[in-house]
């Protein structure tokens, strides 16, 4: 397996090491003053939950909604954040329908880090949206994903939408 080496990530990482976010990045970008939401790639800020651009994203326009509250414990939600994660989650697929009209979708959680979770303490929902030429040989031949929109244009394309 080839590794590479990203210290770029750390700074995303880092943003989260402060005692008033106890630690988490999600947490920090969360707690941070609406008006850095686009620095922080936030799209939406609901009353339980809120959508943000993955700054490292498998895909263009990929998307995460996660509640507000830092848990790992998705059977521990209370009906509202539940409710409100999913209905976000409907939300993102019709508005990424709407300005990118992808085939399709891969939606889910990676709960726990043994599940492929990056960051396991804060439960989060990804919603990638995919295109029939997405997968081409790069990935196979050269082991290198190509995105084809930097995230300042997501950014601008898909705030509108959220608002």
């Amino acid at each position: 397996m080839e590794t590479k080496f990203t210290p770029w990530r750390m700074n995303y990482i880092k943003r989260g090491d402060n005692p008033e976010s106890g630690g988490c990045v999600f947490c920090a970008i969360a707690a941070a003053e609406p008006n850095h939401d686009a620095q922080n790639l936030i799209l939406y800020r609901g009353e339980r939950c809120f959508v943000v651009m993955n700054l490292y994203p498998y895909n263009t326009a990929h998307l995460m909604v996660l509640p507000y509250l830092h848990t790992s414990d998705m059977p521990g939600l209370s009906a509202a954040v539940a409710e409100e994660l999913f209905s976000l989650t409907q939300r993102c697929v019709r508005i990424l329908g709407e300005v990118y009209a992808p085939h399709g979708y891969n939606i889910g959680m990676n709960l726990g880090s043994i599940a492929g979770a990056g960051i396991a303490e804060h439960l989060h929902m990804h919603i990638v949206p995919r295109w029939s030429g997405d997968v081409n040989f790069m990935p196979i031949i050269g082991g290198t994903k190509l995105i084809p929109e930097d995230l300042d244009g997501t950014y601008q394309r898909l705030q509108p939408a959220f608002r």
